[in-house]
């Protein structure tokens, strides 16, 4: 009799285990994991998140507060797709890393902006002004642009302005210093710390810390920058379809709206690239 209820007992684990196991398979048949950047991202990714659960989809978002885990975790398979990124920065990771990395399209854009404590025009800017920028070198072409646009600088006219460095700086009247060692995650602090400085803050981090790019901002990009965040996947998975549907509701109208709404141009929706 103990040999016979043992054996039931076995049969019995191994059934539940086997259902168990079914279950979990097909729920997570529409599970996408996604990265992203705490602010402005993740918050879209939260208004997004109904939308997609009307499409099947159950959406779960991992926040990252760096630039450089959300694509090694991509790479290795403990993302579904991120969210964070612009184009030049997810080609210089490309090169650098040899992750097989893609991008379905764009959602929006951060125009980059320059504060400082205690200068409030270009005009107050004195000879030998420290500028402090992030250590992220796919900006660093992005910021000259933006410097030269004022008359700060002038770049080499041979180099396109998007793959600009510090040594393409060919005339620099108020012999500005630039000092491009900083994770970008920090300069918000420094900016709230440091006076006679111009600070470079990415809009996501800006936000973060409370700034208004569109009020704080001493210099900020045009609407015409090509810096462009996209849903980043690996090239497996370009065409999946949940990752996709993610985009097609990012590019709806009804996200665009709260982009617009919330972020009063501080944050553009662009519609798509492609």
């Amino acid at each position: 009799m103990k040999k016979i209820l043992v054996l039931v007992s076995a049969i019995l684990v191994l059934l539940l285990a086997a259902c168990g196991g079914g279950s979990s398979s097909s729920t997570n048949e529409n599970v996408i994991t996604v990265g992203a950047s705490s602010v402005p991202h993740a918050e879209v990714l939260e208004e997004a998140k109904p939308l997609l659960e009307d499409e099947g989809i159950t959406l779960e978002i991992e926040p990252y507060e760096d630039y450089v885990l959300p694509n090694d975790d991509l790479a290795s398979g403990e993302l579904d797709a991120n969210y964070f990124q612009h184009i030049p920065y997810l080609e210089q990771t490309i090169d650098d890393t040899g992750y097989e990395l893609d991008y379905i399209d764009g959602i929006h854009i951060e125009p980059i902006g320059v504060y400082s404590q205690s200068l409030s025009s270009i005009d107050d800017i004195e000879e030998g002004t420290e500028v402090i920028l992030s250590n992220s070198v796919s900006d660093h072409g992005r910021v000259l642009a933006l410097f030269e646009k004022e008359g700060l600088i002038s770049l080499d006219e041979n180099v396109e302005n998007s793959a600009a460095t510090l040594d393409d700086i060919v005339e620099n009247p108020k012999n500005l210093t630039f000092s491009p060692d900083y994770d970008p995650a920090l300069l918000p602090e420094i900016y709230g710390t440091e006076d006679d400085v111009l600070v470079v803050i990415n809009t996501n981090y800006a936000i973060g810390a409370d700034l208004n790019p569109l009020e704080d901002a001493l210099i900020i990009e045009g609407e015409e920058s090509p810096y462009v965040n996209v849903i980043a996947v690996r090239s497996e998975d370009k065409e999946n379809e949940a990752l996709n549907k993610l985009v097609e509701v990012l590019q709806s109208e009804q996200i665009q709206n709260y982009i617009l709404e919330t972020y009063e141009g501080a944050v553009i929706p662009v519609g798509g690239t492609n």
